[in-house]
């Protein structure tokens, strides 16, 4: 999937859309997909201006966003104004690297359940192959109306 693609299945825009590409999406199973990390992100200019370091919220706010696109493309759907998937819980995240501009972070999830609306992802990210953060991530599709 290429960025038009991605901004028909998530409602994030920038500088909150954390999903560059979709290498491969199998609806029902996983996702793979990067970010490309770049020196110009408004982060890096607090986090830290002397060695900017990605921080390990938005790598698991990354993850979550690739968890969306996995969920709408298996329910065949999209988002619109009366329906969104909301990160409702982490469980088990470790930090073991850190990301840095230049960087392309690669984030793979896979379903582990779902149950109604609520959805339960094993997520890893990694960065040249080595893995740099990994967590279960929980997500809720709300309607709106």
């Amino acid at each position: 999937m290429d960025i038009h693609q991605i901004l028909e299945h998530l409602p994030h825009r920038y500088p909150f859309l954390l999903v560059d590409r979709v290498i491969d999406c199998e609806p029902g199973k996983a996702i793979h997909a990067y970010k490309n990390v770049t020196v110009n992100e408004p982060f890096f200019s607090g986090h830290f201006p002397h060695y900017p370091v990605m921080p390990g919220v938005l790598i698991l706010e990354a993850l979550a966003q690739a968890a969306g696109i996995l969920s709408f493309r298996t329910l065949g759907e999209k988002p619109d104004l009366t329906s969104l998937f909301y990160f409702v819980g982490i469980d088990k995240a470790r930090f073991k690297k850190t990301v840095s501009a230049g960087d392309q972070l690669h984030l793979k999830v896979r379903i582990q359940r779902q149950f109604r609306n609520i959805w339960r992802f094993e997520a890893v990210a990694s960065v040249d192959g080595e893995t740099v953060a990994e967590a279960e991530l929980m997500c809720a599709k709300s309607n709106l109306v």
